[in-house]
């Protein structure tokens, strides 16, 4: 993803200070994808620049409409002067990672609807496939999520999301005892707008690893910010294995939109 304008680092001007301007721009976007909103410090940090550096590839980022400042949330007391402003992307910067396989994701799903018949034996073929997507992908987690002690689960599982690409976090619910898995990059958004099937497959999966039901509250899909799962406080002691009989216990009513 390169965007189309804006100031340089600090290096000094050649043949490729265009080039490695729009490279260093993606990086600090990439960075921003894989760990959720960040401050100019923070990426600074990460991506080894100055502070100045990193502001004014921001500066031609929200300028370009690919980021945009946030304040950043503060939990416990704040402390004097102006707070942080954190970065986030938006949906435009977003859907610049994902383009490159969207479409041929929307017409491979397409072509499953319709190979199957069409109508609701197409739709239970899309979800099928959705299935038998993730399962795998469940399965990969499994063995970490029954080591983890119950109360740890979520946060284990949004680190293993985070390798996979989803920027993933856990964090305390507001008002409740429960928590919030949240997934700040989805690489199937813009599929799982047409297909919701795909995001009913993942939230029955989460309630598995879990071992309890879980309720999703927002989707990128959906225009949210961030796909957003809730999962109450009680877990069972052991996460169960991955069948597809405890598959009713997710909030499948809920998973793939917004909850009225």
């Amino acid at each position: 993803m390169a965007a189309h304008h804006g100031t340089g680092d600090t290096r000094a001007p050649g043949p490729s200070a265009p080039d490695e301007h729009h490279g260093t721009r993606n990086r600090v976007a990439r960075s921003i994808l894989d760990h959720g909103p960040s401050t100019a410090a923070e990426l600074a940090q990460r991506l080894e620049l100055t502070q100045a550096a990193v502001r004014r590839h921001l500066d031609a980022l929200v300028a370009d409409g690919v980021v945009e400042p946030r304040e950043k949330r503060v939990y416990g007391s704040r402390g004097r002067g102006r707070p942080a402003r954190a970065f986030a992307l938006t949906d435009y910067g977003r859907s610049a990672f994902d383009q490159a396989y969207d479409q041929l994701a929307v017409d491979a799903l397409h072509w499953i609807e319709q190979a199957a018949g069409g109508g609701e034996k197409g739709q239970a073929a899309v979800a099928a496939f959705a299935r038998a997507r993730v399962a795998a992908q469940a399965e990969r987690y499994r063995a970490e999520l029954e080591r983890a002690a119950p109360e740890d689960r979520a946060r284990v599982l949004a680190e293993a999301l985070s390798r996979d690409g989803y920027a993933a976090t856990a964090r305390g619910a507001p008002a409740s005892s429960g928590e919030q898995l949240c997934q700040h990059h989805c690489p199937v958004a813009h599929a799982a707008e047409r297909f919701p099937q795909l995001c009913e497959a993942e939230t029955e999966v989460f309630s598995r690893l879990l071992g309890t039901h879980v309720q999703r509250l927002a989707t990128i899909a959906h225009g949210d910010g961030v796909c957003t799962t809730f999962i109450p406080g009680s877990a069972p002691a052991a996460a169960p294995k991955t069948s597809e009989t405890t598959a009713a216990t997710a909030s499948a009513s809920t998973a793939g939109r917004n909850p009225a």
